[in-house]
């Protein structure tokens, strides 16, 4: 990615990179770690925390290794304060990824929820499934 590009990746794609490792939502968290520069704002950092709290996981991933994860994605993202309000999505508890995007200047949002997919794109920032994401990016 040239000049680090700056990329929001929502709750169910982080949720799908731990529990897949090996998912085409593994992969495209990895390539933007590894490439890009990843966003959180506090608010996507709360959804993510109160999701990989719930006891739904239990079975598949260690409460210790959701907690590594969260810890871990903390020191490698950026934390970006939202300094834009916005009401787009036909889901309000999903504008805070449009938010991130807008105040952080993202040029991608990685998601799997249609209420975003179908904004793109948003403001000149693509909205993109991880698989359509890894189509535009260098191999």
């Amino acid at each position: 990615m040239a000049d680090r590009e700056r990329v929001v990746v929502d709750t169910n794609v982080l949720v799908s990179r731990l529990l897949l490792p090996r998912s085409t939502a593994a992969r495209a968290v990895r390539h933007i770690i590894e490439e890009g520069l990843l966003l959180v704002s506090e608010a996507s950092l709360d959804e993510l925390a109160d999701v990989l709290s719930r006891n739904k996981f239990d079975a598949y991933v260690s409460v210790e290794d959701r907690q590594a994860f969260f810890r871990l994605l903390v020191r490698i993202a950026e934390i970006v304060p939202i300094s834009t309000s916005i009401q787009a999505c036909r889901d309000p508890k999903d504008d805070k990824f449009l938010e991130l995007a807008v105040s952080g200047e993202a040029s991608w949002i990685v998601t799997g929820d249609q209420d975003l997919l179908v904004l793109n794109p948003f403001r000149d920032i693509h909205v993109a499934a991880p698989s359509e994401f890894l189509e535009h990016v260098p191999k």
